[in-house]
């Protein structure tokens, strides 16, 4: 509740104005009974029309009065409410995008999207809700009370044994109904995580034929969230039924008790109606409290959650040394490293060293699951390695800033990822002032400039989300373009060519030698023919480097690599690249 507390200073003014206005709508409420009372024991008992009038009158008054009040109040409490909720939720989407791979590995893509949506929606109904009622329904009932006692002590005891009965009722059912909404939550991120592992796999399930085994999964989980829902929804919905019986028994003991006073000449006929409209205001404010306690329960349980995603601290720690060319280091260096994933109980990389020279063009080869983009994701610190030293220009990574680091290296990750708008802009995320010369040239670079012309709008090309009005070789090629755009002193190509044909691929390797010049590149390939050309191949088996050198000194010296070789490529092409 700390931080729920530290957005709404901000909004200091709106939340004192809110319930302000809110109690003072509630005052003129608390008179009406009383203008009522007087209407009926001097106007309507005296025949007076005028007296009736002008009683009807100042009722009408008090009710516009009101309105006004309760706009204004709803104002300030929306206002507070959405300001605190968009400030959290800025915070949020920064903190979530400052996490390192670890941890967002660890929570879900799933729940973090629950959490900056469903959870704090949820937080900022409950602040909205609270600014508006949390106080206005206590003033409500316990000014109804006092005026009961104005009226006549004996029939306001009522009141008095009324209210308490019905505040254990309330909080007990919020007692117990908090932590269950928490395992509600919960559940909700199970069946977030199944809708979006069914729509991002929509190919793949169809291919197979697994409709309706997922559609039972998803029942499976969604009948789940079903039953807790009901569960809970049972416990809260006794708050109404119990208020009610609870309420209606009071306002007959009130009406019984009034009658007598009123035949003992005590009080008027007009007071006993003021007694029952004071016990039918109290109703009212102690369902609006006990809806108000299940929406506060839901709030506190969402804003733990979204606390919880606050409270994880990135595991990578920013340096502060700028980046700084040293032509006397070598450009990458791997010094005894070794790395475990979280929660990982062996290494997937142990005791890797090498040095990768400026204008060097490096190749990592291994079976799946050997750590070949383990590797390079070291490098520009997407993860940092449990021991030992990845060095850059001479310099552990971890005493650069990231901004500094990332800004010298251009990497194409392994799923091609382009965002929705144009070619141009997407081409522009590494480098914000790119020319339309400049992105050309990297797209022809990555042979990418011809499927672009033929399609005729040129830098203008629209991009649907995720690229998908494109194919698989077209993104791979427009993400390549983007890495080399800013034109950065290392390249990292992970597996970023595996949907083109051997053609294009070989045409793009060559390109990429013969224009990146002092460019330090890394090609992560299961493709034999992709790395043989290479100034340097680090053959990688079970996370530890196997062999290391050029093509034709690895044929001869690492079995790992020749049996990969033979596996790809013909006997005879092995031997003659052997003798050469």
């Amino acid at each position: 509740m700390k931080r729920l507390l530290s957005y709404m200073k901000a909004y200091r003014k709106e939340s004192l104005l809110g319930p302000l206005f809110k109690m003072l709508e509630a005052s003129f409420e608390l008179l009406v009974p009383l203008v009522v009372a007087s209407m009926v024991d001097v106007g309507i008992r005296g025949r007076d029309v005028s007296y009736v009038l002008r009683m009807g009158g100042i009722l009408v008054l008090l009710g516009i009065i009101g309105l006004a009040c309760s706009l204004t109040a709803q104002y300030f409490a929306a206002r507070a409410a959405t300001g605190a909720a968009t400030a959290m939720r800025n915070n949020l989407f920064s903190h979530i995008a400052g996490l390192s791979y670890t941890e967002i590995d660890q929570i879900g893509a799933s729940t973090l999207i629950t959490r900056m949506t469903s959870d704090i929606n949820q937080v900022q109904n409950g602040i909205n809700m609270t600014l508006r009622l949390l106080l206005r329904s206590p003033f409500v009932v316990f000014g109804a009370m006092i005026m009961a006692f104005t009226v006549d002590v004996r029939a306001a005891m009522v009141f008095a044994v009324t209210i308490p009965v019905l505040c254990v009722i309330v909080f007990g059912i919020m007692l117990v109904s908090m932590p269950l909404y928490q395992s509600v939550q919960r559940q909700l991120d199970r069946v977030l995580l199944t809708t979006r592992e069914n729509l991002m796999g929509v190919r793949v399930i169809r291919a197979f034929n697994r409709q309706d085994s997922e559609k039972e999964k998803f029942e499976k989980e969604n009948s789940g969230l079903v039953q807790m829902q009901v569960f809970v929804g049972k416990i809260s919905a006794l708050l109404n039924p119990v208020t009610y019986v609870i309420i209606n028994l009071a306002t007959v003991v009130v009406i019984w008790v009034g009658g007598q006073q009123t035949d003992s000449g005590i009080i008027s006929q007009g007071q006993v109606i003021a007694l029952v409209n004071y016990m039918s205001q109290i109703l009212v404010e102690l369902i609006k409290m006990a809806n108000l306690i299940i929406l506060i329960s839901k709030a506190v349980a969402c804003m733990k959650r979204v606390d919880g995603v606050f409270q994880m601290e990135s595991s990578l720690k920013d340096g502060e040394k700028i980046s700084q060319d040293h032509p006397a280091f070598p450009k990458v260096e791997f010094a005894n490293v070794s790395f475990a994933y979280g929660g990982s109980k062996s290494d997937s990389l142990s005791g890797v060293s090498f040095k990768a020279m400026r204008g060097q063009t490096v190749g990592v080869i291994g079976g799946t699951g050997s750590g070949k983009s383990s590797l390079v994701n070291l490098i520009p610190r997407f993860y940092d390695a449990g021991e030992g030293q990845v060095l850059v220009d001479g310099t552990d990574v971890r005493e650069y800033s990231m901004e500094t680091l990332r800004s010298v290296i251009g990497t194409v990750p392994q799923k091609a990822v382009l965002f929705k708008g144009t070619l141009r802009e997407n081409m522009r995320w590494g480098k914000p002032d790119a020319s339309d010369e400049e992105i050309y040239a990297a797209l022809e670079t990555a042979q990418a400039r011809d499927f672009v012309d033929q399609k005729g709008q040129g830098l203008e090309l629209p991009i649907d989300q995720g690229g998908h009005n494109l194919s698989g070789g077209q993104r791979q090629r427009l993400t390549i373009a983007r890495a080399l755009v800013r034109c950065p002193q290392i390249l990292i190509l992970d597996d970023s060519a595996s949907a083109l044909d051997f053609a294009t691929d070989a045409r793009l390797r060559k390109a990429i030698r013969s224009r990146t010049k002092d460019m330090t590149v890394f090609i992560v390939s299961q493709r034999a023919s992709a790395i043989r050309n290479a100034d340097q191949i680090l053959v990688l088996d079970d996370g530890r480097l196997a062999g290391m050198g050029t093509h034709r000194e690895l044929l001869k010296t690492c079995e790992v690599y020749r049996e990969i070789c033979l596996s790809q490529l013909s006997k005879e092409e092995v031997e003659r690249d052997e003798q050469q």
